[in-house]
């Protein structure tokens, strides 16, 4: 299959950070792309801005009138499986059809004529891939990059390199969620995390690690596997494979970890290349990991020591990953995508170690029903680390409602003293009459909404 040879690519899902990029790809080679979504959103905002043409009515009629205008065969249909299978315009697709693929299988279409890597894990993902692909660019090595997050560098979530250069490099984000990452065939490959997540789709913990062994099992025979020490534990691996992990005696390992005015600074242990006197603007030991994990995949393929070093220095983050939005002496408000327990720890732990003494003010979305009922105790303890705790309802994504499972329900199995259920408008106006030390968003769901208004409401409070 040539995923080029079609004229109109219609996107089901376009204002998914996964799908957008897609979208954004078929555009940059001149192609016809549509897309559909539930709510506009200041990404399909920007996508509209870029020329791919948005709507959010699902209505067949208008579909048809778009699609009047091609041969069945010139039409891609791409979709995410957040969108439901009875929903209007996928139905009246497969009635009439039409070729529709997964994001997932694009995706992997898209890679299979470069030498793809790979960074799949529940948590960490999203910022490995950006730094991965900040060290190829610093390094000058062309490739292409879809990221699962915006790149503060880049100001995207794509980056394109040249399509013709078969010895070009592409990194991806592998998504676990329904095994998409299954359709990858890395010669690269990072795990980062194996923590149980999904389990609508994989039922329990065994079959997530089960399906990332497959995943290790896509690795090409002349390629690597990088996995973190842990995870090399839980998990059943044929590969020869590199170990890494924040600060134990693996291949590759961070020393004389310090930090100074928030920002750290470390020696890479290396069977390469050490690397001595790394700095890393981004908080949080997490991300010491991350960069570990980075540093490996670029000694991989060539990349010295000097432009390592440099690019991690430089290096902006992601969007909505530790995302300083206002940083003053008097208050501190950071927004992050924290929404696994084992998220919501490491970002509290981050900022309580970065702000001692100082209260911490959480203001958590859940996301999704499945998540919130299989995790409700551990979601729980992570909340119990906040000085103050506020509960938005829970987002529900593609599920519907399951009997019982409610933010109330969350709030009661906190131990926390200060704990409330609040909708967003009452957030806004709490914020407005009180003044926090260090504010702190988290959630994957449209909790994002609430960014500009508490930015400018905390603005007036310097």
């Amino acid at each position: 299959m040539n995923i080029l040879n079609y004229r109109l690519y219609y996107f089901l899902g376009v204002g998914g950070i996964g799908m957008s990029a897609l979208a954004r790809f078929f555009s940059h080679y001149k192609k016809e792309v549509i897309g559909y979504d539930k709510t506009a959103t200041n990404l399909t905002n920007q996508l509209q801005d870029e020329g791919i043409a948005c709507h959010f009515d699902d209505n067949v009629t208008a579909l048809e009138s778009i699609l009047s205008s091609y041969k069945k065969e010139e039409v891609l249909i791409v979709y995410t499986p957040a969108v439901p299978k009875e929903h209007n315009e996928y139905q009246f697709l497969l009635r009439n059809n039409y070729t529709i693929l997964k994001r997932s299988v694009v995706l992997g279409e898209i890679t299979k004529q470069f030498k793809t890597i790979a960074i799949a894990g529940t948590h960490g993902k999203t910022t490995t891939t950006t730094l991965v692909t900040h060290l190829l660019k610093s390094a000058g090595i062309n490739c292409f990059s879809f990221m699962g997050g915006i790149s503060k560098n880049y100001n995207t979530n794509l980056l394109l390199g040249d399509v013709n250069d078969k010895d070009a490099f592409v990194v991806v984000e592998a998504d676990e969620y329904d095994r998409s990452f299954l359709t990858l065939h890395p010669q690269i490959a990072v795990i980062t995390s194996v923590d149980a997540d999904h389990l609508d789709i994989y039922g329990n913990a065994e079959h997530v690690k089960e399906g990332y062994a497959l995943f290790a099992k896509q690795v090409k025979t002349d390629g690597t596997l990088i996995v973190k020490k842990n995870v090399d534990n839980d998990l059943t691996l044929s590969n020869k494979r590199l170990i890494y992990s924040l600060n134990l005696d693996t291949e590759y390992c961070a020393e004389s970890i310090v930090m100074e005015n928030a920002q750290f600074s470390y020696n890479i242990k290396s069977p390469v290349e050490a690397i001595y006197g790394v700095t890393l603007g981004l908080p949080g030991l997490h991300n010491i990991e991350n960069s570990i994990a980075a540093v490996a995949i670029a000694q991989q393929i060539g990349i010295k020591g000097d432009v390592i070093k440099n690019a991690l220095r430089s290096f902006s983050g992601v969007k909505r990953r530790f995302d300083y939005r206002v940083k003053t002496e008097k208050v501190v408000y950071i927004d992050d995508y924290a929404h696994h327990p084992e998220e919501l720890k490491a970002t509290i732990g981050s900022v309580k170690k970065l702000y001692p003494g100082k209260k911490v003010t959480g203001i958590f979305q859940p996301h999704l029903f499945s998540r919130t009922r299989d995790f409700i105790d551990e979601f729980a303890a992570s909340l119990d680390m906040l000085d103050e705790c506020i509960l938005l309802d829970i987002y529900p994504a593609r599920e519907k409602p399951i009997e019982g499972v409610t933010s109330e329900w969350l709030l009661s199995k906190m131990k926390l003293k200060d704990k409330k259920l609040m909708t967003k408008q009452q957030v806004l106006d709490k914020m407005k009459e009180s003044s926090p030390e260090v504010l702190v968003t988290m959630g994957a769901g449209d909790v994002d909404s609430l960014i500009e208004p508490l930015e400018k409401i905390l603005n007036t409070k310097v």
